[in-house]
Order: structure tokens, then sequence, then C-alpha cells
């Protein structure tokens, strides 16, 4: 596949789900995998609100290094795009709150958006974010054009 079609399609995944698992690392170095709703902010930039006692969101604030992966499981066999991002996330600051509450919640898919007061204090969630810092996209062997016959992952640039 040509590069413009590897960004295309992590912008066709991105855009086209609203679900991806959260790859985190415990304190004992295990992985921490959580599925968790998104809004992407552009292609470098996901928001997601989760409870700051969460797991997930503990391990995010000693070890922000995290890695997405977001797919649509509803397709057949051998039809699936997956895009697999490196990033660094963390919890939005309270004082940040109100400049990015409207990019954070632009699109929700039938989920509600929440306001800057929801989200700080004694709220019981927290808004987060990841900043892509890397980008691979899933290539079905079939769709490869190098002659190799094996899914494989190649980069992609998105944004």
């Amino acid at each position: 596949m040509r590069p413009d079609e590897l960004d295309a399609m992590a912008r066709r995944v991105i855009d086209g789900n609203h679900y991806m698992t959260l790859g985190t690392t415990d304190p004992g170095g295990g992985p921490r995998l959580s599925p968790v709703y998104y809004t992407p902010a552009g292609y470098d930039t996901l928001y997601w609100v989760s409870s700051p006692d969460a797991h997930h969101s503990g391990n995010v604030r000693e070890r922000p290094a995290i890695q997405i992966v977001i797919f649509d499981s509803s397709v057949p066999v051998g039809e699936g795009e997956a895009v697999y991002l490196a990033a660094e996330a963390a919890e939005v600051p309270e004082e940040e709150l109100e400049a990015v509450i409207g990019e954070a919640f632009r699109t929700t898919a039938g989920a509600r958006g929440f306001g800057a007061e929801e989200l700080r204090g004694d709220a019981d969630l927290r808004l987060y974010r990841a900043r892509v810092t890397g980008c691979e996209v899933h290539v079905a062997g079939r769709r490869r054009t190098d002659g190799g016959s094996l899914d494989v992952r190649r980069p992609a640039q998105p944004g």
C-alpha cells in the first residue's frame, strides 16, 4: 500500500470507531488493557473520561507512556483494519478544562458530553488526554502490494 493509503486507513479507523483499547503499565511492569470510549481531536490527540481511582488512571499518573489500539470488531474475518498508537497520556489539568471541553466532546455518537464542573473537584470523573507520538496501521496480507502475504504493521501519518 502507498503511504497516502496507509494514512487514509488510519484516519478512517480513528474516525469510524468510538472505543479504543488503552494499554497502560501497572506498578509491576505488566500490561493493563482497558476499553474506553474516546473522542479524537484531529489525529494527534484523543480524549476519554474515567474515574481517577480506576486502575488504568493510576497507571497513567505514574507511567504516562501508553499504547492504544483502535479497530472494528464487527467486520468479517480478513476485512479488519486497525490503528496502533503510541502516546503520552495525562489527566487534563483543571485549569485547562474550559479551554478543551469543546473539542473533547465535539462528537459523542450518542454518549453525553460532560461539563467542566463534572470533571473537577469532588466529581467522580476526570478528563484524560493522549497525545499521539507514533502511528502504525494493520495491513492484511491480502492487501499487501509488496509481494508478502502475512499481515504486517506499517507506519502511517494520519494528521
